[in-house]
C-alpha cells in the first residue's frame, strides 16, 4: 500500500490539506505493483472511477518521506509547495494495507480529516478550545486562530468521492464542545444526504441507529484490551466494498 498527500502551512501551523491511500495491484508473484507519483496524480485526474470512497480520521499525523513527525516540516526544511508528494507509512495506514485488499486493488481511498492539522496528540489539549472558538465564528466574517480553508471542512459543499464513507473519527467529545459536536454531526448527516453508505464501529453504549446522532464512531487504533477488538472489526467492515457497520461488544 502507497500513500499520498498534499501539505500547506498559515498562521504558523502546518496542514495535511489532501490525503489517500492506494491499494496496490499485485504481480504474479503477489507482490505490490509499486505506481510513481506521476502515475497517482493521472488516478486523481479520473477520481470519478478511481477514489472507491472516504474513511474519516480526527487529525493527521504523518509526514512526507524522509521526514519525521516529531518536530514541524517547516524545522526539518520542508518546502510548502501545495503539490503532491508520497508519505511514510503511520499506524493507520499500516492497518489498512492489512484490512483493504480484495476489492479495493488499483483504487483510491481518501482519508479525510475533522481537523487537518497535522500535529500529534491534540486531544484533551488547549488545541480543542481554539477549534471551539473558531468554529463558533465559522460562518461570520470574524478570524480564526487556524485557517478555515486548510484546517476546516465545509459540510455545506464537502466533496466526498466514491460510494462510501467510513467514519473512524472517535466517539470521545467532550460534551462542553457543542460547536466540535454540531460541526462533526453535520459532516456525518452530509454524508447521508448525498447518499453516501456510511458505515463506523460502535459498541453496546448505541445502537447503530442512533450513532450518527450521537456521532458514536469508534477508533479502530486504541492502546488497551480493546485493540484487538477494535482492529478485528475494521478488518471486518472493510471484507467487502462498500464496508459495513461493525459491532463489538
Amino acid at each position: 500500500m502507497q500513500t499520498f498527500g498534499k501539505f500547506s502551512t498559515n498562521f504558523d501551523s502546518e496542514f495535511l490539506i489532501e490525503h489517500y491511500i492506494y491499494i496496490n495491484e499485485r504481480d504474479e508473484e503477489n507482490q505490490d505493483i509499486k505506481i510513481t507519483l506521476e502515475e497517482f496524480k493521472a488516478l486523481l485526474e479520473k477520481k470519478r472511477k478511481t477514489v472507491t470512497g472516504t474513511i474519516f480520521l480526527y487529525n493527521p499525523t504523518i509526514a512526507p518521506i524522509g521526514y519525521k513527525t516529531t518536530s514541524k516540516l517547516s524545522l526539518q526544511g520542508y518546502e510548502f509547495d501545495e503539490k503532491y508528494c508520497e508519505l511514510e507509512a503511520n499506524d493507520f495506514v499500516n492497518l489498512c494495507s492489512q484490512a483493504i485488499r480484495e476489492g479495493y486493488r488499483g483504487k483510491l481511498v481518501e482519508i479525510k480529516y475533522l481537523f487537518n492539522l497535522n500535529k500529534p496528540n491534540i486531544e484533551p489539549t488547549f488545541v480543542l478550545e481554539e477549534f471551539e472558538s473558531d468554529l463558533d465564528r465559522y460562518s461570520s466574517n470574524q478570524l480564526t486562530r487556524f485557517d478555515k480553508n486548510l484546517n476546516y471542512q465545509d459540510y455545506l459543499n464537502i466533496r466526498l468521492s466514491g460510494k462510501f464513507v467510513f467514519f473512524a473519527c472517535g466517539s470521545k467529545h467532550d460534551r462542553h464542545h457543542k460547536e466540535i459536536i454540531k460541526y462533526v454531526k453535520n459532516i456525518a448527516n452530509q454524508a447521508v444526504k448525498l447518499g453516501k453508505d456510511v458505515s463506523f464501529i460502535h459498541d453496546n453504549n448505541h445502537p447503530q441507529e442512533d450513532c450518527i446522532e450521537e456521532i458514536y464512531f469508534l477508533e479502530p487504533l486504541i492502546p488497551g484490551k480493546m485493540r484487538d477488538k477494535r482492529i478485528y472489526a475494521f478488518k471486518g467492515a472493510f471484507k467487502t466494498n462498500p464496508p459495513t457497520i461493525q459491532k463489538i461488544s
